[in-house]
């Protein structure tokens, strides 16, 4: 689970013996603050009650890769056996997960037997270590998974699911980002991905903006240019606010990840999560160049950017429901829309566009967070499981439930029960690039630690872009 979201929740407990608060939850494989119950570190909230699920049809047709292990369990030839499956899912989130399974068991006739925990690391190496594991485990955390993949306990589900199969059931990126480094240094696919949320999207206030006259921008310029436009209207275009108790800048780091996927190749943004490419090279510091000019310009930002640092995340983007709006930007992932305040309807009176791109040559990136299903145990009915985890069909019944996002290409935008998700999902799909966020993959020291710390040292002016950067690289373990 994130990281950065176990520190929010620790200084969201602070706040609420001051204050009475609270939190909710949905989907993503990330977690977000919520305003109104407990947080649930690998949900982001929902501010209003959940939709009842949508029966998933009757008799379900499940794809599976022909000749495969699915296929033969289709035709009956491992039912009775069970397969055990740990996550980090509980409470509603595991009846929803639950209830995505019933197709496959109905077809298979293979029990599926689910444990829920929020301890899931510590379990998981206790049962590795006892060589009992779980035959399939959930994991939000893909740094985790590399761990497993470089000790070799982990399979490699390349050997039974076909390049062909998973290339037509996913975008590349996808594949990307669960191709990891084995125990002898060759590549493995460490999983297949299942679930996915994204944080790559401009929230505004739509009825104003469109009386306006103002129009979506579809480049990083004419988004600058709008953003003057509104400065001569007289207006401050962009809400941005990072304060989180122990985990302050983590709004910097996702702005960050965001811009070096549009700014560079898939391939350095990879190197960067792995230090290869450093901090202080040319173009991570350009991504934080191209962030400075919207971030440190007091004309922009909402308070100037001196608040920047003290705006507690889920007030920041309130000011754009003034009227008239105080801001008229927010970027951040669909769980914000938990803070916009009571009676604002989705599609009416506020809306979203995905952050626009800056090179064209890359395109516009999503990033992404999501979980990636991961094997231990060699058995057929397995292998059938993991090939079921493949098809959009895996993940339809938690889909029309409310929450999650299907990234299998033979998923339908039809599940979705909201305007917001259906159009999320479709920008994922499309997406040119997808990956994963890149200061969960980074050393803890360094993904919640340094990277945090400095960027909002950076943005709070006491140290200069150039200190920050190298005080990251220095931070890095050996």
């Amino acid at each position: 689970m994130k990281r950065k979201y176990w520190w929010y929740l620790l200084s969201v407990m602070v706040i609420l013996t001051m204050v009475v608060a609270a939190c909710g939850t949905t989907p993503e494989p990330t977690e977000a603050p919520s305003p109104t119950e407990e947080a649930k570190p690998t949900e982001a909230p929902a501010p209003t009650e959940e939709p009842e699920p949508t029966e998933a049809p009757a008799e379900p047709a499940l794809s599976a890769p022909p000749g495969g292990f699915l296929e033969k369990a289709m035709a009956g030839e491992y039912a009775g056996t069970e397969v055990s499956i740990i996550g980090v899912m509980v409470e509603e989130e595991a009846i929803k997960f639950e209830k995505a399974l019933e197709p496959f068991e109905e077809a298979t006739g293979i029990d599926v037997v689910y444990e829920g925990t929020k301890e899931m690391e510590a379990v998981i190496n206790v049962r590795i270590d006892a060589g009992d594991p779980h035959d399939v485990a959930n994991f939000s955390q893909p740094g985790f998974v590399a761990n497993l993949a470089r000790t070799g306990d982990l399979y490699d589900v390349s050997s039974f699911l076909s390049e062909e199969w998973l290339q037509q059931q996913y975008n590349q990126g996808w594949l990307d980002m669960a191709t990891m480094a084995g125990a002898d240094g060759e590549d493995v696919t460490a999983g297949v991905w299942h679930r996915t949320s994204a944080k790559s999207y401009v929230w505004y206030p739509k009825q104003p903006f469109e009386a306006a006259g103002y129009e979506i921008p579809t480049t990083w310029d004419e988004m600058l240019a709008l953003s003057d436009q509104i400065v001569s209207d007289g207006d401050t275009p962009w809400c941005i606010g990072i304060e989180s108790g122990a985990a302050t800048g983590w709004v910097a780091t996702d702005w960050m990840e965001n811009i070096m996927l549009r700014t560079t190749s898939p391939e350095n943004y990879d190197k960067w999560v792995n230090h290869e490419l450093m901090f202080a090279s040319p173009e991570v510091k350009n991504a934080a160049e191209k962030m400075a000019e919207l971030w440190l310009n007091e004309d922009y930002v909402w308070g100037g950017t001196a608040a920047i640092v003290s705006t507690f995340i889920g007030d920041s983007p309130v000011p754009m429901f003034e009227d008239p709006p105080g801001c008229w930007f927010h970027a951040q992932a669909p769980w914000i829309q938990g803070f916009f305040g009571e009676g604002l309807e989705a599609g009416v009176d506020y809306d979203f566009f995905t952050l626009p791109p800056i090179d064209a040559a890359y395109g516009t990136p999503v990033l992404v967070a999501g979980d990636l299903m991961v094997m231990f145990n060699d058995r057929p009915e397995v292998k059938a499981l993991m090939e079921y985890f493949t098809t959009g069909k895996s993940v339809e019944a938690w889909v029309r439930a409310g929450g999650p996002i299907s990234m299998h290409n033979d998923s339908s935008l039809d599940w979705y029960t909201t305007e917001i998700d259906r159009r999320i999902a479709e920008s994922i799909l499309v997406a040119s690039t997808v990956r994963f966020d890149a200061s969960d993959l980074m050393p803890g020291e360094v993904g919640a630690g340094s990277f945090w710390k400095a960027m909002t040292d950076f943005i709070s002016g006491s140290v200069d872009l150039d200190t920050a950067l190298q005080e990251i690289d220095d931070s890095w373990p050996e």
